[in-house]
């Protein structure tokens, strides 16, 4: 191959390696341990008064807990929640490039 064809083709794989890596909040285990928590967790939560740190969920996500879970709330932080636009999709910070995240003030 000539140096045409190796430069853009080192140039797109350098990208792909060094793009941040995520996991979609949607498949975390802090969304099933949030949605549908274990016997065990809600115990943790009630009798050892265990506060369960949320990181990095969508703030459509939090608005949806802090609803469906009214009766655990004083058991949860959330702490760098991604903003979301209308249709639930993360806003992207211009500068960076990277997900906007709301100030949790921590």
């Amino acid at each position: 191959m000539n140096d045409t064809v190796i430069i853009p083709m080192l140039v797109i794989i350098t990208a792909i390696l060094l793009r941040p890596v995520t996991v979609s909040a949607a498949d975390s285990w802090q969304v099933k341990m949030l949605i549908d928590p274990t016997p065990a967790q809600l115990e943790m939560e009630q009798t050892r008064s265990r506060i369960m740190i949320y990181h990095g969920l969508k703030d459509v996500q939090v608005t949806s807990a802090m609803d469906d879970q009214f009766d655990r709330i004083e058991h949860m932080m959330f702490t760098g929640t991604v903003a979301t636009d209308s249709r639930g999709e993360a806003l992207i910070d211009e500068e960076t490039g990277e997900p906007r995240v709301e100030d949790d003030g921590c």
